[in-house]
C-alpha cells in the first residue's frame, strides 16, 4: 500500500525571523548601494554646491552664533538636510516601486511579520541616511574654508540616527499612500523641502518675526537640525531635552502606525 504524501508544511519560525529580516534589510541596502553614484555621491555634490554658494554669498558677514563662522554654522544643517532627504527617498521609492511593479508578494508572501517588515524598511532607509550624512560630513571637513569639529559626539550620533529613522518611517507612510511618483514629488516639494528650509538650516530662527518664530518651534525638523548642530558647534537655540523627547516620540508613534498598516495590509494587499 502506497504511503500517503503530505503537502509541504509552511515554515514555522519561533520568535523573530532573523533570516527573513536580514534578507529584506540587505536587499534595501544593496538597492541603493548598487547605484551609489546617484544615491551617495550626488547628494554630497549637491551639499558642496550649497556650501560654496552660501559661503561666497555671505563672505565678510558677522558670525551668526557665538563667534561661529558662517561656514561652520550651516554645515551641520546641510548635512542633516542630506540625511533627511535620502532616508525619506529610500523607503518611499522602494515601496512605491514594489507596488507599481507588482513586487509586494516578494516581502508579503515569505514568513515575515509586520514588525520584521517595518524594521527592515526603516533600518534600510536609516542606513542610507547615515551613510550619506557620514560621507558628506567627511567631505565638508576637508574643505579649506571649513573647520568642522565635533563638540558633543552623542548629539551628532543621536540626531543623525533619529532623523534617519524618522524620515525612513515617513517614507514608508508616503510610499504606501502614493500611487505614482508625482505623489512622492508632491510630498518632497510641498512638505519636506519647505519644512527643511524653514527650520534654521541657514539662519537663526530667533531672528524671524512673529508668528514665524514661534511656529518654527513646532517644526520637528528644527529640533533635528538644532540638536545635530549642537553636536558640532556646542550651542543650540532650542531646548535639547525637548528635542530628544520630540524626536523619540515621533519615531515611536510613526513606527507603531507603520506596524499597524503592515498588519492590515493597507494599499499592499489586494
Amino acid at each position: 500500500m502506497a504511503e500517503s504524501v503530505l503537502p509541504p508544511q509552511p515554515r514555522d519560525y519561533a520568535g523573530f525571523n532573523w533570516t527573513g529580516f536580514t534578507t529584506l534589510y540587505l536587499k534595501e541596502v544593496r538597492r541603493f548601494w548598487k547605484v551609489g553614484m546617484q544615491t551617495v555621491a550626488a547628494p554630497v555634490v549637491t551639499t558642496l554646491l550649497y556650501m560654496m554658494v552660501f559661503v561666497v554669498a555671505v563672505r565678510g558677514a558677522s558670525p551668526p552664533v557665538h563667534g561661529t563662522p558662517f561656514a561652520e554654522f550651516i554645515a551641520p544643517g546641510l548635512i542633516m538636510m542630506a540625511i533627511i532627504n535620502n532616508a525619506f527617498a529610500n523607503s518611499s521609492s522602494s515601496l512605491l516601486q514594489a507596488k507599481m511593479m507588482g513586487l509586494t508578494p516578494d516581502f508579503l508572501t515569505p514568513p515575515l511579520s509586520a514588525l520584521e517588515q517595518v524594521l527592515a524598511f526603516s533600518l534600510g532607509a536609516a542606513t542610507r541616511g547615515v551613510v550619506v550624512g557620514a560621507v558628506t560630513a567627511v567631505t565638508i571637513s576637508l574643505l579649506p574654508f571649513n573647520g568642522l569639529q565635533v563638540a558633543h559626539p552623542w548629539a551628532v550620533i543621536y540626531f543623525a540616527v533619529a532623523a534617519s529613522l524618522l524620515m525612513g518611517l515617513v517614507g514608508i507612510a508616503t510610499g504606501l499612500w502614493s500611487e505614482k511618483f508625482d505623489h512622492l514629488a508632491a510630498i518632497t516639494n510641498f512638505l519636506i523641502m519647505p519644512m527643511t528650509f524653514l527650520s534654521g538650516t541657514f539662519y537663526l530662527v530667533d531672528k524671524l518675526p512673529e508668528p514665524f518664530r514661534t511656529a518654527s518651534h513646532y517644526n520637528p525638523f528644527f529640533y533635528l537640525i538644532d540638536g545635530f548642530r549642537y553636536g558640532f558647534i556646542g550651542s543650540a537655540e532650542g531646548n535639547l531635552t525637548a528635542g530628544v523627547l520630540v524626536t523619540a516620540g515621533l519615531v515611536a508613534a510613526l513606527f507603531l502606525w507603520s506596524w499597524r498598516v503592515f498588519v492590515t495590509g493597507w494599499r499592499l494587499k489586494t
